[in-house]
Formats: C-alpha cells, structure tokens, sequence
C-alpha cells in the first residue's frame, strides 16, 4: 500500500461520465486530489495502487455492484471510507450498506447540497480516527427485506440507524405518532440482526385486559387463576433466542411493569402460579405513540423501566416531516390495492400528489393508505383527481361541524347531572361502536388507554 500523500483524495467510480465531470468540478474548489473510473474493478486496483481517503461509487456498477465494491474494499483497504449514490437507494441497501460500513448513503438528487458536507464529514472522521489510533470495525453482513417505503433524507437516517443498532441485543424504544410505521421499524431491527432466525414474536399491551396480560407475557401454571385448565408457555418463553415487540407499551399497567424490568435486568421470571425461575435469551423492543417521560412525571409508568428500554431510542418521524414520501407511498399503495382487488392500474395527476403533499396526515402512512384504499374504492376513472382524493376537511369546516354535534348533544343530556362525564361516556360509547367492539382502535381514537376506557365504559353501565 503507498504511504499516504500530503493532500486528501477523493476516488469517483460511476459509469456515467457526465457526472464524474460534475462531481469533479463540484469537489475540487476544497483542493482535493481526484481521481476517477468507471467500473468497480478498476476501483479496486486504482485503491491498490494509490492511498485513497475516500471512495464515492455508484451502486450501479459493473462488473460488480457498489455494495460487493463496499464489501471488497473494506477487506482491501479497511481505512478507506466509502459514500455510495444510487437514483433512489432502496430501504433494503440502505441498511445493508450501513451495516457493511458505508459512511454514508445519498441520493443523487440532493448530491448537489449534500455531497460536499458529506465528503467534509467523512475526512474529519478519518482524521478523528487517526488522531485516536482506532482501527475501523468490520460489520457484519445481513440480509433480509423489509416494507418501509421512502427517500427523504430523515427517513434514510432511521434506516442507518437500524443498520447500526441490529446486530446488538441491547432494547430498542421506537417512538412516533400512531400510524407512522414503528412495527415495521421493529420488523426491519429482527430481520437485520443476528436474531432472525428465530422468531420475532408481537404483542400489544394496550388491546388485552390486565388480569391476562402477565399470563400472555410470562405464561402460567395449570390451576393458577379461573380458566387455567392448563399449562401455557408466555411470550418470553416463545421468542426465546429471538426478539420480542412490546407493541403500546405505555399501556402496561404498573404491576406487570415490575416483573418486566426483572426480565429486562437479569433475563428470568416466573409464570403466573410457580415459584419456579426461568432464563430467557431474548432481545426486546418497545414501541409507544405516548410521551413516556410524560407518564413516568404522571406516575403512569416506572421510570427505572423507562431507562431499562430507552438504550436505544428509534424516533420514527410523522409522515408531515417528510412529504417527499408522499408519492412513493401512494403509488406503492395504489399498486397493492388494485393489484389485491383484480382492479385496473389507477394513476395520480401531479395535482393530485400535490393536493396530498398539502394535507397535514394526523394519521400519517396508516391515514395515507386508508385515503388511497377510499379513492379506489370510489374511483370512476383509472385516472385520480384532486377532488377524486377523500382527504379530511379543513380544521375551520371541522370546527364548524364538531360545533354543531356538540350543540346537539348538550341539548339531549339528560336534566341533573354530570354533563361532562355523561358527554364522554356517550363518545366513548359511540366510539366503540364505531370501531366494531375493538377496545385498542377505539382507545387510541380517543387518546386513552385501554383501561381507561374500560373505566370509563363500566361507569355508564
């Protein structure tokens, strides 16, 4: 290997040659010595040959692609840090990209305010590195596939997140509003860890009653409580050598917090009705739309166990934050739905995007793809329209109509009592209606928990 020279140096591979002259021209005014080719073997003797810094390599390439390029150079050349651009990077090379090493991954449409920065960043990490003497650790190479749909640049920066954090054991909390995606976040941590080939076992702790929630988690004993009639493994038994995903777990109550941070501490527990303690080996990850610092101020949840989970914290951002998703999202949509339904192919105008791009999406990617399921569902064309999109009413007209309804309700409650809490009992009630009998839809319509609106509920009856 040739010592390295006195100035830095950038090495360009990319087929297309009208941007290695771009980019050398974007680069040069930081007096940096550039080299380029075209192909990735090329790469690999021009890094044999001369030290390079810094490799930005296409992950189209031939006669290997970017990502084998990774692979190679890092086994060639550890020190060399590597940026690789694509059109749209998918989530899957993403993540496999971060976990093999890549400095970074970029979109060639925002190369033209990131790239400089980037480049920037990765030669004070290489200058960081040499000033402590610390080797570059490999990472392991995973595979996997998983269904997270975008290209914005906060979306790309969880997915190099869950590169990084995969292949450890230590808990995840995934936070972020309803309908923004976290199970798919958690599904994404099981199938990019070394964990995958067990079971990635899901329970949501805000849609089952306290009194059988322990057993769910922790199993029980036959005899052990009414309707035990025999011997049941909990989840934690399941997914043992797996991952566990604690779906709402600002919903647990504080008793089976307790046991929980036992689990989460040493790794054992009992079932319900034995004194007998048993090990488990499982990786948990929690996800919750609640502010928990917030609850654990309010006494609603144990703030040792909120430490316990939050090693790790994957923030997954509203859909508002990133409305360049917004047409991936909709034609992926569009294409399942019609596809599931034996429909023809339906398209969006542009108005159309942009009427979407406009709407604020409360209920992010789930509110997305239950307004694209709508629109084709009451679809007359194979072509979507603005006034085609069912979007929700602005706030002014919904102010106008909840105006309304209540007026209405206050007229009907009874005389000589309690208005309010007759008033929340009736919407609690109709929202339950509303969402079939399903106490977690209806509990996270109205911003409760599921036992409060069980509270809420028996005090009607």
């Amino acid at each position: 290997m040739a010592e390295p020279p006195t100035e830095e140096t950038i090495l360009l591979v990319d087929p297309d040659h009208d941007f290695l002259d771009w980019a050398t021209k974007h680069l040069s005014a930081r007096n940096l010595r550039i080299l380029r080719c075209d192909n990735a073997q090329n790469a690999l003797k021009v890094v044999e040959k001369t030290h390079v810094d810094v490799v930005i390599g296409a992950l189209a390439l031939e006669p290997f692609d970017g990502l084998e390029l990774l692979t190679r150079l890092r086994q060639q050349s550890p020190q060399t840090l590597v940026i690789l651009t694509a059109g749209f990077p998918t989530t899957g090379q993403i993540i496999e990209a971060t976990q093999k090493g890549a400095h970074d991954v970029l979109g060639k449409e925002s190369l033209a305010f990131e790239l400089r920065p980037v480049v920037e960043s990765a030669l004070q990490t290489l200058e960081d590195r040499r000033s402590a003497e610390q080797p570059v650790a490999d990472l392991p190479t995973l595979d996997g596939r998983v269904k997270i749909i975008g290209v914005s640049r906060v979306l790309q920066d969880v997915f190099k997140m869950v590169g990084r954090v995969a292949r450890s054991d230590a808990p995840i909390l995934v936070s972020g509003e309803s309908g923004t995606g976290k199970e798919l976040v958690a599904k994404a941590v099981h199938e990019y860890s070394p964990r995958r080939q067990k079971e990635l076992i899901t329970i949501n702790c805000g849609a089952i009653p306290e009194n059988l929630l322990e057993s769910e988690l922790f199993g029980h004993e036959k005899g052990s409580f009414t309707g035990a009639i025999a011997k049941r493994e909990g989840r934690f038994e399941q997914a043992d050598g797996g991952t566990l995903f604690l779906d709402e777990i600002g919903d647990m109550p504080l008793t089976i917090q307790v046991k929980l941070l036992r689990v989460l501490q040493d790794g054992t527990f009992s079932r319900v009705g034995s004194n007998d303690t048993i090990k488990t080996d499982v990786r948990v990850v929690a996800a919750t739309h609640k502010d928990l610092t917030a609850e654990v101020a309010a006494g609603r949840f144990r703030e040792d166990l909120y430490y316990r989970l939050n090693v790790i914290e994957l923030r997954i951002p509203p859909l508002r934050d990133r409305l360049e998703d917004i047409p991936l999202l909709a034609e992926y949509f569009l294409q399942r739905i019609t596809r599931k339904n034996g429909m023809a192919r339906i398209r969006l105008t542009g108005e159309a995007v942009a009427a979407l791009q406009q709407h604020n999406w409360p209920g992010n990617v789930r509110e997305l793809e239950n307004t694209i399921a709508r629109a084709c569902a009451l679809a007359s064309s194979t072509i979507l329209l603005p006034a085609d999109i069912p979007l929700s009413a602005a706030p002014g007209a919904l102010r106008n109509v909840a105006g309304d309804a209540i007026d209405r309700l206050l007229n009907a409650a009874p005389a000589g009592i309690k208005v309010i809490d007759w008033l929340s009992r009736e919407v609690a009630g109709r929202v339950l209606d509303r969402s079939n009998g399903d106490m977690k839809e209806a509990s996270i319509t109205l911003g409760v928990t599921a036992a409060e609106l069980r509270k809420l509920l028996a005090e009607s009856n």
